[in-house]
């Protein structure tokens, strides 16, 4: 029976009222959809850059993007950590409306994607049949040891239990904050365990109703400060000895801090681009014509506008300078498409 310790104290109390009020502000402006996809877009960039980098991947954000945009002909392990991350970020996605549980064997699923093709195939998207430690590198020894590997499956069918049992009973911050803990601590892959949890985390809260994959990503909050985050989420000792004793409270705040703190920059960032991206009436006819017909060239934008030749030029660098839309190809080939 799994019955995690957990107090609600004014400040977690206070800090779920504060995430429901942010995202009831959100929720109640209109945002252009050009500028909500732009963000949605780079939530992609940002979750797979930060959840990678968190567990040490050296490619910046502005790599990201692009390793993103274009595949590399030769991908480096580096930059296949990236594209996992993204791919299980667009196949979770789609499953936020038409909800699949999680099972074990969903998880594992989730796990198997982070790490295809960067472990051995005997430990991708199955649980561990092996002992493992985590070691605290500031110390050079080991900080904890986990369950037993024969005690891995019974352990997370125990977890799904309690999140299936829970839905509707615990508030979805507070249940989703319980799941990533409690799975760091199970500690059930060889490898993958740290993106996995994050990856089914994100899931978890869209799936009650905080759909974290459209704006925000609260793993960027985790790899500001990756110390605190790995002192938060985990644990110290043997998992025998303190598993009865562990208090869930510290965490959960921690937790809801990070929503917190993601919330009010994207917030800042909508309305920073709100007010820098207006549109003009002709850009706004080159933004639709693309929406329809996939690019545009001068001469298209030429035969439905009459704008003169230099204030077309002007028009197509202004959208392209704010990353709105791209420009491909080179002379009388030139056309342009959606960023």
């Amino acid at each position: 029976m799994f019955e995690p310790k957990y107090q609600l104290n004014t400040t977690l109390l206070n800090n779920l009222v504060q995430i429901k009020n942010l995202i009831s502000e959100l929720n109640n402006q209109n945002f252009p959809d050009l500028v909500l996809a732009k963000f949605e877009k780079d939530s992609y960039a940002i979750s797979a850059h930060a959840s990678t980098s968190i567990e040490g991947n050296p490619i910046p954000l502005t790599d990201v993007r692009r390793i993103l945009k274009n595949t590399p002909a030769h991908v480096r392990d580096t930059e296949k950590e990236i594209l996992n991350y993204n791919n299980a970020l667009l196949y979770l996605n789609k499953f936020v409306y038409k909800p699949k549980p999680i099972t074990k064997e969903f998880i594992c699923i989730i796990q198997a994607m982070v790490t295809d093709k960067l472990i051995s195939q005997k430990n991708n998207g199955k649980f561990r049949v092996e002992p493992v430690v985590v070691n605290d590198p500031r110390k050079r020894g080991i900080a904890y040891i986990p369950p037993n590997a024969d005690d891995v499956s019974k352990l997370m069918e125990i977890l799904v239990k309690y999140l299936e049992k829970n839905y509707n009973k615990i508030d979805p911050l507070i249940l989703a904050s319980i799941f990533h803990k409690q799975f760091v601590i199970i500690h059930p892959f060889m490898d993958g365990n740290g993106r996995t949890a994050r990856l089914v985390t994100k899931y978890l809260l869209a799936r009650m109703g905080l759909d974290t994959f459209k704006l925000f990503s609260f793993e960027n909050y985790y790899n500001q400060n990756v110390t605190k985050y790995f002192s938060s989420v985990g644990v110290y000792g043997d998992y025998y000895d303190i598993s009865e004793n562990i208090d869930f409270t510290d965490w959960i705040i921690y937790f809801t801090d990070g929503i917190i703190d993601e919330l009010l920059r994207v917030q800042k960032l909508l309305k920073n681009s709100i007010f820098s991206n207006k549109q003009t009436e002709y850009e706004k006819v080159i933004i639709e014509y693309i929406k329809k017909n996939g690019s545009i060239s001068k001469s298209e934008y030429s035969k439905i506008t009459n704008r003169a030749r230099s204030t077309q030029i002007l028009d197509f660098k202004r959208l392209v300078d704010r990353n709105f839309i791209i420009k491909q190809g080179n002379g009388k080939a030139t056309y342009y498409t959606l960023v």
